[in-house]
């Protein structure tokens, strides 16, 4: 029996493809998603304690959050650059910037372990739910605290450990049981990787001060379990690669039991109510 061992070279430019893949479906479910992930984006801003004047580097930024509401926040005097590897996330950034009128918003492909800026280039930073994709996690803390000011301060956000997060782990949990997915090889990332307390280790190791965290409820609204099955075909790029391998009969099947699953999260009208917990956290350099 061989052992699997973890590429983080192959993982990279597999991550980059996923996110490209869901790109259109990012934009197509934009009203659902940040209906649920603005309040996060408006609590990292907070935590960061950004002001109008500050430069800002949100890293990576997929589709432009929270850098646009940094934007607004730090107004024409201030600045603010979004870094992501996924040329196609960072385009619906780009579109929306142009829609709304932003001109301190610029958007670079950067991999977020190979973060190039002069030291004390920004006065704060931000990561919503980016991290926890990271098989490098040290280097780029490293990177973005020497980017930052002296007392400038890097404010995250990642999901918590897999029950809080059902959102996720419904249909990850039901694919385990149906199709005996084998584990990924150690040190492989994952959705719920930073949560019982390996975000803020993680950032006192890597030198940031006054470390904290705190949970915050994030809660997804779908119309019926019908729309959440078209969210999920349409975001879940790495449960769709390990379902086309399948047979086109346990396809369906999966999809009719993830249904049925998602129902507990129904209302007496349908609706879904899907609630999940973030970890927010602050550090300083």
């Amino acid at each position: 029996m061989t052992t699997q061992t973890f590429d983080p070279v192959q993982y990279k430019s597999g991550q980059r493809q996923v996110w490209d893949q869901v790109a259109a479906g990012w934009k197509k479910w934009w009203p659902t998603l940040e209906e649920a992930l603005q309040p996060v984006s408006d609590h990292l801003v907070d935590l960061a304690e950004i002001r109008h004047g500050h430069r800002v580097l949100d890293v990576g930024s997929g589709s432009g959050e929270p850098a646009v509401i940094a934007a607004r926040r730090v107004g024409l005097e201030g600045s603010v650059v979004a870094t992501d590897q996924s040329p196609q996330m960072l385009e619906i950034g780009r579109e929306r910037a142009t829609a709304l009128g932003l001109k301190n918003l610029e958007f670079q492909e950067m991999d977020s372990e190979a973060l190039e800026f002069p030291e004390s280039s920004f006065d704060a930073v931000l990561s919503r739910f980016s991290l926890m994709f990271l098989p490098n996690l040290a280097i780029v803390l490293f990177r973005i605290r020497g980017a930052l000011v002296l007392d400038g301060k890097f404010a995250t956000a990642v999901w918590d450990s897999a029950p809080r997060v059902p959102l996720a782990s419904l249909g990850v949990n039901l694919a385990q049981q149906m199709f005996q997915m084998p584990a990924p090889p150690a040190g492989t990332p994952s959705v719920f990787g930073l949560a019982e307390g390996r975000l803020e280790e993680a950032m006192a190791q890597a030198g940031f001060r006054r470390v904290r965290s705190e949970p915050l409820q994030v809660v997804f609204r779908f119309q019926s379990a019908t729309a959440f099955i078209e969210f999920a075909k349409d975001l879940s790029a790495p449960l769709l690669a390990v379902l086309v391998n399948q047979p086109a009969e346990r396809q369906s099947e999966y999809w009719v039991k993830l249904v049925a699953a998602a129902q507990q999260y129904a209302s007496e009208d349908g609706r879904l109510r899907i609630p999940n917990t973030a970890i927010c956290a602050v550090g300083q350099r």
